[in-house]
């Protein structure tokens, strides 16, 4: 049975190690300073120095929007790993998915004819609806910004960093055939060093040449970076405007469910009308020692009945027309009046000013 063996080109061989050990020998010469080094000009370094400032970030943004978008590094690395070997990722909940769905067992536990078990269950849908969002945003974001950008890491930054690689072959190779036609001592020695060397600066002007049209490229590619920014910002908008409007439509349904609370305003202050005799305020209880302290007619002693009550403090405490009064201590109990003094207090408050909320 005979085997059939690759082809093996010694002479390739031979040159290539030779020429491994010529860049070798050159840019150890160079790191100790006894051999000089061709330098770009300023405008190729400009272009080169661009280049490099252009994957470092852009590969930054990648990484920071990959983060921001899936925070746990395991789905990263898992969907990393399905993305490598071209196979579809399987469905994964969000976290506001699985809240949602045992914020719904939970109410279903509680039961939903109660308020309490019935408000889990409406949120706990929300919460789902926000989770679906999400997960949208995250593969539309995916799609129009990570894509594009990871492309242009593994596509175009790839072909540029081995272009400038090559022309740093090209450039030791040049450097090295400059020694050794400064070194070369005999005449034939002269002739073929500068024949070297003629044809390591063709390649060498070459070579610059191609990575110089590949560098100027970028500024191109920068311009397409930005439309894919502005579609990222448009998914990103689009995906806040979906959740606010969710978490509205609950917010609204939440307090549908709860049931009403009738109250008196008086001068700008809540009264509330569920808590048996409606309380005074401390202004009001200024306005009523100022009415049975003028006119030479005070009421009688039958309009008041001379008995205290322990001001409750106001469950809501943002509630407007209170905060304002807060800072200021307040006695811990008032007197009581009854319908007479009431009806006296509305009338000589302002009629504008007295609503039923």
């Amino acid at each position: 049975m005979n085997i059939k063996m690759p082809d093996f080109d010694v002479k390739k061989f031979v040159k290539d190690a030779g020429s491994t050990l010529s860049r070798v020998v050159q840019l150890t010469e160079e790191k100790l300073g006894t051999s000089e080094k061709t330098e770009m000009d300023r405008h190729f370094e400009h272009l080169s120095e661009r280049s490099d400032c252009a994957r470092t970030w852009t590969d930054k943004i990648v990484r920071d929007t990959e983060a921001a978008l899936i925070p746990n590094p395991a789905n990263r690395v898992e969907d990393f790993i399905f993305e490598k070997m071209e196979k579809q990722k399987s469905k994964r909940l969000s976290n506001l998915e699985y809240l949602g769905l045992d914020m719904i067992e939970g109410g279903g536990e509680f039961g939903q004819d109660g308020a309490y078990g019935s408000a889990l269950i409406k949120v706990g849908q929300a919460e789902q609806k926000l989770g679906s969002c999400e997960r949208d945003f995250i593969g539309s974001a995916g799609m129009c910004f990570i894509q594009p950008l990871k492309k242009f890491l593994e596509g175009e930054m790839k072909t540029i960093t081995k272009e400038k690689g090559i022309l740093e072959s090209k450039r030791l190779d040049l450097d090295a055939c400059k020694n050794r036609v400064r070194k070369a001592r005999s005449m034939l020695g002269q002739q073929t060093a500068e024949r070297d060397l003629r044809v390591a600066q063709s390649e060498f002007d070459r070579q610059a040449e191609i990575t110089k049209l590949l560098l100027e490229g970028i500024s191109t590619t920068q311009a397409t970076h930005l439309r894919h920014l502005h579609a990222f910002v448009e998914s990103q908008v689009r995906y806040y405007g979906q959740c606010n409007k969710i978490m509205n439509d609950l917010q609204r349904e939440l307090v549908s469910m709860r049931p009403p609370t009738p109250r008196l305003r008086v001068n700008s202050e809540d009264v509330d009308l569920t808590s048996g005799p409606p309380y005074l305020s401390p202004s009001q209880h200024q306005l009523s020692v100022q009415l049975l302290t003028q006119g030479s007619n005070p009421p009688s002693n039958q309009h008041w009945q001379q008995q205290t009550i322990t001001l409750h403090t106001m469950a809501e405490a943002g509630e407007e027309g209170m905060t304002h009064h807060r800072p200021k201590p307040v006695p811990t109990s008032f007197p009581i009046a009854d319908d007479s003094v009431i009806a006296e207090l509305v009338a000589n408050s302002d009629p504008n000013d007295i609503s039923v909320l």
